[in-house]
């Protein structure tokens, strides 16, 4: 009977989240290239920003794969990619949820009817020098109207400050927060959408508000949360290779054309790989799955 309510309870949620604009991906084992990029003409005065938020997109999204428009003045009919594709992350595991820092984006993986599924929304992580820890941790708390305990190191930068930020409007942990078992980390809300796709918080993960809850309502307490940072992630799909580049900000080097090399090597997928492809798939750095079939 349990189990019956949980499954109502997720479909409600996947009904939910395709209403919002979240995405909801169903896959097979080997297809690892979900979703496809779409095209949306502006309407009106819209940004780039406005636009990402309509299609559940981080800012860092949208701006890379369309490099050629203004984010904030994108111009009225301009034709805007919309880059709703993505290769599932490069874990030995497809469990829980999985966060790629370097694409700001989260993965949340689920069975239904032994049916694998995957959740995805973008997020917001920690800025330089408040960098998201990388590794393997899981929920141990859920919070609905959390009020935030204002560390002393956020207060040393901001001491007007309260001590406790009541939940309301005004707080950063918007209307839900989950606590990792690395304590100081949450995924949470945010009453400062704009940073989304963007590296602005303080460590933790921030979420729109409007995906926040769905995320909150579909995970239960224990569930593995495992962070990552792969800027380049190579996949299968109706027997063609693909890659997906992401172009980081953090300050270690990255050699993506190496780290591409490489990871397709591990996948055994090097020699069905055009190498001229491979480089201009690397060189645009687009974040979307690329086709680097030979």
């Amino acid at each position: 009977m349990r189990k019956t309510l949980f499954v109502m309870a997720f479909l409600i949620i996947v009904s939910q989240l395709r209403q919002a604009g979240g995405e909801v991906l169903s896959y097979r084992q080997g297809e690892t290239v979900l979703g496809e990029v779409r095209t949306y003409t502006v309407e009106s005065e819209e940004s780039l920003i406005e636009i990402a938020r309509k299609f559940d997109l981080g800012y860092n999204e949208i701006a890379d794969m369309n490099p050629s428009l203004d984010p904030f003045v994108p111009g009225r009919e301009a034709s805007v990619k919309i880059p709703t594709s993505w290769i599932l992350p490069g874990t030995r595991l497809h469990d829980g949820i999985v966060i790629n820092l370097a694409e700001l984006r989260l993965y949340y993986f689920y069975e239904l009817a032994r049916r694998p599924f995957v959740l995805t929304f973008p997020i917001g992580i920690g800025s330089e020098g408040n960098d998201t820890p990388i590794g393997e941790y899981h929920i141990i708390e859920k919070i609905e109207n959390p009020a935030w305990h204002v560390p002393e190191s956020i207060k040393k930068e901001k001491p007007y400050l309260p001590d406790v930020v009541p939940a309301g409007p005004d707080n950063p942990l918007g209307t839900h927060a989950m606590r990792l078992s690395l304590t100081t980390i949450l995924i949470h809300g945010t009453n400062k959408p704009w940073g989304l796709g963007r590296r602005v918080s303080h460590g933790c993960i921030r979420l729109y508000p409007e995906d926040i809850p769905l995320l909150f309502s579909a995970v239960p307490n224990g569930t593995r949360v495992s962070i990552v940072r792969q800027s380049v992630k190579a996949g299968m799909k109706s027997g063609r290779v693909y890659v997906e580049v992401h172009r980081v900000d953090f300050a270690h080097d990255v050699n993506y054309f190496e780290e591409a090399v490489q990871l397709l090597t591990k996948k055994d997928l090097i020699g069905r790989v055009n190498t001229k492809k491979l480089y201009y798939a690397v060189e645009e750095k687009k974040g979307i799955p690329v086709d680097v079939s030979d």
